[in-house]
């Protein structure tokens, strides 16, 4: 059992959960958690057997909250799981394991089948009722003890599952055989049904078996991801190397990793050049180069070089411990669609057990179709063997595990069911320009001091001046400026009383002069007569570029001391990428917080139309998200206007996250910031535009399987019950049918594992 503390009061509970067998299960445990006080919300999930409780210490109480949802789940009639058993269910199955008691109903039941081959062929093997017995009843009660205990649990509940449905028929099926053979006239061989419930027993048995093995591959991301975290670290001290448990490894240690072996954990490389395999982790099969300096991340593969890192990130605060948590949250998710399963789920069995009975009574009391008492009990044992409420509870989960763990494998991280869900209806898409779709690291392409100031000394005295004013931030056109004064090999001094102000610009003062560095529209807003550098401005903003002023406050006022122009390029792949999207049918949008002259040249790069409303220029940070709701109701666009838009934003910074946050689908990419990727229901491990299509493209598949999934769960019941029910389904065919619909379902979304981008 993990748990998550949320905030002091709350917190995420995991719970591993035993003998769950279909949809309605999933309900009855998911009501008995929400009734412990404390439980604010319970997600039971069949596929991965757990469930996830967010829970609330109530004042006062000195019970710990983990103890009392075990005792809610056991008192509901299912076993929760410690750790250890948890992860050994997980981790130590064989492929045949649990198939001991299928193999014995195998052996048990053949000689009861055989003669009904044998009659085909116009031989007459039938066995003696007594050898019948003999060979139906171990099957029925020691086999099949697992429904009884199962269906006992729910009846006491007043609820109902599979292992109720599948208890009471085969148990009428014995019955009634047990009640011919012994009423039986002396000399006569009755038909016996003992064949009937020992064979259904044994079916489902080997359909939950089959069922538990494709359950176990739609996990197999998850335990690929555990499989990156290697056990022992080289941890480098006075005294040379020593092997260490990853568990003791500290923030600031220093780790040796050799070549080919994993890096442990996050740290930033101090010693040594090589390459990374970072394809695990991001998709990207090409391994990256390192330097020092280069920041390396726990899991991926060290190439051919040894190399010393200092530890930046240990246990839950490492990239790869996050990514493993963005996928299990996924996984543990509900989809919106998954409510009308529960509901179906909730009145299911009951439904069956009035179907089964009106069969019986129907058969016995239709006029003119009365069949006596054996056949009407047959066909009605054939309509409760034959419902099946695990593959409506398998539909939806089986097929979010395999979207999301092959998505993961491809560097794209789904963080919940909702995203996943709604992906797939998004027909318009919204880009933030900086570091989304281009390179990010724009350079100061050219630096004019105002006429009269210029001289060597002077624009290097104020470049050195406005790279000390920028040297604290992190906005990409400061590092530009501070990297263009280093490569001159210019003195940057420490500013003092600096002051960011958003969207705009930054303040602050070197030595005894105050100079302010940002926007036209800043300096506009302050009323800074920008006339002797307009023309020079509006010809570098034609061109493309971002153009920004410095202006120094002295008792007279301010004045403009120097005019600044930077570059960036786009990203490679960046307009094929925005191509691909719009081959696909979807409007794509750029939204910039530059002028509008150097986003529409940028814009032109990528292959976006400004005449076609593709670009939204001059957008200061907080009114992105205002954007994304005119977008979604469809502002701009000719023709539909009022019409309701599903928009994706994609985007990388902290300015990013309202609007990541607005959007019906929120896109980070994973080279950007950690608020940005929280804001955001789908994570992009690389900073490639391309995966914004495959994130959509995932999307769609998944929820095709789900809807796929969905109806055949639903028509297999629809279409069997009433056949049995009419007498043209033997149980059987009815157990077989029931054991093999849960299997493709699971199957089915299993397909999913051979997705490529």
């Amino acid at each position: 059992m993990n748990t998550t503390t949320l905030s002091p009061a709350t917190e995420e509970i995991d719970l591993a959960i035993g003998g769950m067998t279909c949809a309605s299960c999933v309900g009855r445990v998911e009501r008995a958690l929400r009734k412990v006080p404390g439980v604010q919300d319970a997600t039971v999930n069949l596929a991965t057997e757990s469930a996830r409780i967010r829970y609330a210490v109530p004042a006062g109480s000195d019970v710990p909250g983990d103890a009392l949802l075990r005792r809610a789940v056991r008192n509901a009639g299912y076993a929760p799981l410690t750790p250890a058993a948890a992860q050994a269910r997980e981790d130590g199955a064989s492929p045949w394991a649990g198939f001991a008691p299928v193999a014995l109903g195998l052996l048990l039941s053949a000689p009861l089948v055989l003669p009904m081959l044998g009659d085909l062929f116009g031989q007459h093997w039938m066995l003696p009722a007594w050898a019948q017995f003999v060979l139906a009843t171990p099957v029925q009660f020691i086999l099949g003890a697992r429904f009884y205990r199962a269906g006992w649990h729910a009846a006491r509940a007043l609820s109902g599952n599979m292992d109720l449905l599948v208890a009471i028929g085969t148990s009428a099926g014995w019955g009634l055989s047990v009640w011919l053979w012994l009423t039986a006239p002396a000399g006569q061989a009755p038909h016996l049904y003992f064949e009937a419930s020992a064979v259904v027993v044994t079916l489902v048995l080997l359909g939950k078996w089959l069922e538990t093995r494709a359950k176990h591959q739609t996990t197999a991301a998850i335990r690929a991801l555990h499989g990156l975290r290697p056990d022992v670290a080289h941890l480098l001290g006075k005294g040379g190397e020593v092997d260490v448990p990853v568990a003791e490894v500290l923030v600031g240690d220093r780790l040796v990793v050799r070549p080919g072996e994993r890096f442990p954990v996050d740290g930033v490389l101090l010693d040594g050049d090589t390459q990374v395999d970072e394809s695990m982790l991001t998709g990207e099969p090409l391994p990256v180069a390192k330097e020092a300096g280069a920041a390396l991340t726990g899991g991926s593969i060290n190439g051919e070089g040894r190399v010393v890192l200092e530890v930046r990130a240990v246990g839950a605060e490492t990239v790869l411990a996050r990514i493993i948590r963005l996928v299990e949250d996924a996984q543990a998710a509900k989809a919106p669609i998954q409510r009308l399963v529960d509901q179906v789920s909730n009145v299911f069995v009951p439904m069956v057990l009035l179907v089964a009975l009106a069969t019986l009574l129907g058969w016995l009391y239709w006029p003119g179709a009365g069949v006596g008492l054996e056949v009407a009990l047959v066909r009605a044992v054939a309509v409760l063997v034959i419902a099946c409420p695990c593959a409506l509870g398998l539909a939806t989960p089986a097929a979010i595990m395999a979207g999301t763990g092959v998505a993961a494998r491809h560097g794209i991280l789904i963080k919940d069911a909702q995203a996943l869900e709604l992906a797939h209806q998004v027909d318009t898409v919204a880009f933030d320009k900086t570091g989304t779709l281009t390179v990010g690291q724009p350079r100061l392409t050219a630096f004019q001091v105002e006429p009269g100031q210029q001289g060597g000394d002077d624009e290097a005295a104020v470049l050195a001046a406005v790279a000390a004013v920028q040297s604290g931030s992190e906005h990409p056109l400061a590092r530009a400026v501070v990297q263009a004064a280093q490569a001159r090999g210019l003195a940057v001094a420490a500013p003092d009383a600096v002051r960011a102000v958003p969207g705009r610009g930054t303040e602050g003062e070197v030595g005894a002069r105050s100079y302010l560095v940002g926007s036209l529209r800043w300096m506009q807003e302050l009323g800074v007569d920008l006339a002797a550098l307009g023309t020079r401005a509006q010809a570098w903003q034609n061109a493309g570029a971002t153009v920004s002023v410095v202006a120094e406050r002295s008792a007279q006022g301010l004045a403009v001391r120097a005019l600044m122009a930077f570059g960036d390029e786009p990203k490679p792949g960046a307009r094929e990428a925005l191509a691909l999207l719009r081959g696909r049918g979807l409007r794509t949008v750029m939204i910039s917080g530059d002028n509008r002259g150097a986003a529409e040249a940028m814009a032109r790069r990528l292959g976006l139309d400004p005449a076609a409303d593709e670009v939204r220029a001059e957008v200061l940070p907080g009114d992105k998200a205002a954007q994304v709701r005119a977008l979604q109701h469809g502002e701009g666009e000719a023709g539909q206007g009022g019409q309701r838009r599903t928009v994706a934003m994609v985007g990388d910074g902290v300015n990013d996250a309202p609007a990541l946050a607005a959007a019906d689908v929120g896109m980070a990419m994973g080279n950007g910031t950690d608020v940005a990727m929280h804001a955001a229901g789908i994570t992009l491990m690389r900073g490639d535009p391309a995966l914004v299509a495959a994130a959509l493209d995932i999307s769609h598949r998944t929820v095709a399987k789900i809807r796929q999934n969905l109806f055949w769960a639903f028509a297999y019941n629809v279409a069997g019950i009433p056949l049995a029910a009419l007498g043209y389904l033997s149980p059987v065919v009815a157990g077989a049918a029931m054991a093999l619909s849960s299997v493709s379902v699971v199957t089915n979304a299993l397909l999913l594992k051979k997705w490529r981008m």
